[in-house]
């Protein structure tokens, strides 16, 4: 008997233990507590291959299983660029919804506005895996995906029904790539433009990531020339109404002469943008690196991307005499990255390496941290704040 009484105490004991933590993760998830996700949650998926991680991420958000956030936009977060308020000047990075599946979700959980792909012509699967890689020591990630991509059609798809759905009032930007077999890597770009132009707020053109062989020799300025040409001819041939903002993506890694070359491209006339994304991953390797894969190829983004970022967004605030909006992105883990982005020269920013280490509770934090400094420093609003820091 007293055998049995012991049985029903610990089975007891088991069902209360369980139930307790069962009750505790419940509410801290419901609550995306930031603690929780950072030190419980974010390691154990961590415990998942890199890609596979990234894939429920994108299924986590594409079933919207993570709760809406409960932060509230304070109205000093606002900002009006390219034609649009902004809720909140925090937004996602291209990258991470590759393929327009996981807006809605990204929506819930507090991002101003979502960019998706890049987003290649025709589908094509990226480079051989393993092609991402975690540098958990140094706060970063490295990846080689090569611009895998369900294709413009897919894509086209997608947004179609978002809109048509009318539930998605956020702002969505759309990175065009090129195919990598391309023997024409303009036309790419414009029969992206074309097809994707009538259902994205703003359009970016990507010729900055490291992992397609010859890309970022398109930054070069009589390439940049023909390229910015064509697809602001090829946009404005589009119908009223259908005629988004072109953005142009820069690599960091280019010299102050490069980023003379390209200030006065994107500044004339004929081939004069809408905006700059300030920066993509880097080929460089800080000597501070501490994770083995420090030596695998690709591009280096997180925190060790976050100073020279900062200063790239500055010396370009600088060399277009801040007459092209910037989206400043490269090591936004707290408010304090944001608003030295945004001090520097860039309208409002993007992060993608912070969300695979801190988890979807980093939004808010982001934005909460980031209200508080604009208050601190007398700002009422974001577009205060623009380039002060620039002399």
């Amino acid at each position: 008997m007293k055998s049995l009484s012991l049985k029903r105490k610990l089975r007891s004991l088991y069902i209360v233990t369980a139930s307790g933590i069962g009750a505790y993760v419940a509410i801290s998830l419901y609550k995306n507590n930031e603690k929780f996700y950072r030190n419980v949650v974010m390691p154990l998926v961590h415990l998942l291959e890199p890609e596979q991680a990234h894939r429920l991420g994108i299924l986590v958000s594409k079933y919207r299983l993570v709760p809406k956030t409960s932060y509230i936009d304070p109205d000093s977060l606002k900002i009006t660029l390219f034609g649009k308020e902004f809720k909140n000047p925090i937004g996602i990075a291209a990258g991470f919804d590759k393929h327009a599946e996981a807006v809605m979700g990204l929506r819930d959980i507090g991002f101003g506005f979502i960019e998706v792909g890049s987003v290649t012509p025709e589908p094509q699967s990226g480079n051989d895996k393993p092609r991402l890689f975690r540098l958990s020591e140094d706060f970063a990630v490295i990846n080689r995906y090569g611009f895998n991509s369900d294709g413009h059609q897919t894509v086209l798809q997608r947004l179609v029904n978002l809109r048509q759905a009318k539930k998605c009032d956020s702002i969505i930007g759309v990175n065009l790539g090129k195919n990598k077999t391309s023997t024409d890597a303009i036309n790419d770009y414009v029969i992206g433009i074309k097809k994707l132009g009538p259902v994205a707020d703003y359009l970016v053109i990507n010729v900055s990531s490291p992992n397609t062989p010859g890309l970022r020799t398109m930054q070069d300025k009589n390439v940049l020339k023909s390229l910015l040409k064509s697809a602001k001819d090829t946009r404005d041939s589009l119908p009223d109404g259908s005629r988004p903002p072109l953005l142009l993506k820069l690599a960091p890694d280019l010299s102050y002469s490069e980023l003379k070359d390209i200030a006065n491209v994107v500044r004339q006339k004929e081939t004069k943008i809408d905006g700059l994304i300030i920066c993509n991953t880097t080929i460089e390797r800080p000597q501070f690196l501490h994770n083995d894969n420090r030596t695998e190829t690709g591009g280096l983004s997180g925190k060790p991307l976050k100073d020279s970022s900062t200063k790239l967004i500055a010396e370009m605030y600088k060399l277009t005499r801040g007459e092209i909006p910037i989206i400043g992105v490269g090591g936004v883990f707290t408010g304090r990255d944001a608003y030295e982005k945004i001090t520097a020269g860039a309208s409002v920013v993007q992060l993608y390496t912070s969300l695979v280490y801190e988890g979807p509770p980093v939004v808010a934090k982001i934005k909460r941290e980031l209200a508080q400094l604009l208050a601190d420093d007398g700002y009422m609003s974001i577009s205060e704040a623009v380039g002060s820091n620039v002399k």
